[in-house]
């Protein structure tokens, strides 16, 4: 099940329960600084995680519906979806 098939009160429960992780917020805050895409890779060699750990956020993060990810050969290329924290969370990633 998608974030949009969700009830507005059960969407925003997911988002905030994805947001409230310190490691996931640093990833939302350096997709953010970033402003475009990210190699998923180097996400985590920046902030010194395992690989196994930065697939385990970038899952909560995307069916939160906070990011988008495309894949490119081997490589894994993550970026925010700036709609979804429009609409639940207008203005928090100016707080970043």
């Amino acid at each position: 099940m998608t974030i949009e098939q969700l009830s507005d009160d059960e969407s925003r429960v997911i988002i905030l329960k994805a947001v409230a992780d310190p490691m996931r917020l640093k990833i939302v805050r350096m997709l953010y600084k970033h402003r475009g895409e990210m190699n998923c890779g180097e996400i985590g060699e920046q902030l010194n995680i395992q690989k196994s750990t930065v697939s385990y956020h970038f899952r909560t993060l995307r069916e939160a519906g906070l990011t988008t990810t495309r894949k490119s050969g081997p490589n894994k290329y993550v970026e925010l979806r700036l709609s979804t924290f429009d609409t639940y969370l207008p203005g928090f990633l100016n707080t970043l």
